[in-house]
C-alpha cells in the first residue's frame, strides 16, 4: 500500500525506511528513497539538510557545515535500505568493515538536498561493498567505497 502523503516519485517514505533499518532520529540520515533498481544493484536516497540538525550549532558556530562522517553515514544507511530489501537479509544488522577511497569535494549546508546514490559491487550473506556518491544540485559532495560485515547471530547481544 502506498503512503498517501508521500511526495511524487517516492519509492520509500521515512516510515517505510524505519521499517527496513534500525536507525532513528537523530541518527536517521535518509528521508526517503526515490530510486530503487534491484537489477542494476542501485538505490538513491534523499536527505534534506536543515538548520535544526543536532550537529548544526557546533559544527561550526556561525557556519553550519554537515560533517563528512555524517555524509558517509547517510550513504551507508542508504546502502542498508538496499540490503534490507534483498531476500534473506531483512532484520540483519550490518556494521562498517571499511571506508575506502573517500573524497570530500563540496561543503553541505542547511538548505541543501543531499542525493545519496549507492551502486552495490558485491553482496554476499555476510559481506557487502558498494560505491557511494553524495551530491547536491549535481555537484559531488562526497564519494566513497563502503564495505560492511554482518556478524554472526548473537555477537551484538
Amino acid at each position: 500500500m502506498t503512503d498517501p502523503l508521500a511526495k511524487p516519485g517516492t519509492v520509500h517514505t521515512t516510515r517505510e525506511i524505519e521499517a527496513l533499518i534500525p536507525h532513528r532520529w537523530p541518527m536517521l540520515m535518509v528521508d526517503r528513497i526515490v530510486e530503487y533498481d534491484a537489477e542494476a544493484k542501485r538505490i538513491v536516497g534523499i536527505k534534506g539538510v536543515t538548520a535544526t540538525e543536532f550537529w548544526a550549532q557546533g559544527h561550526f558556530p556561525g557556519l553550519p557545515v554537515m560533517p563528512g562522517v555524517l555524509q558517509v553515514e547517510a550513504l551507508a544507511q542508504t546502502m542498508a535500505v538496499y540490503v534490507a530489501k534483498q531476500p534473506g537479509f531483512g532484520d540483519r544488522l550490518g556494521l562498517f568493515a571499511a571506508i575506502d577511497d573517500t573524497r570530500f569535494k563540496r561543503v553541505v549546508l542547511p538548505g541543501d538536498t543531499l542525493r545519496l546514490e549507492i551502486t552495490m559491487e558485491k553482496l554476499g550473506s555476510r559481506f557487502g561493498r558498494a560505491k557511494g556518491v553524495a551530491s547536491v544540485d549535481g555537484e559531488v559532495a562526497c564519494e566513497a567505497t563502503l564495505s560492511f560485515i554482518i556478524p554472526p547471530e548473537g555477537v551484538l547481544r
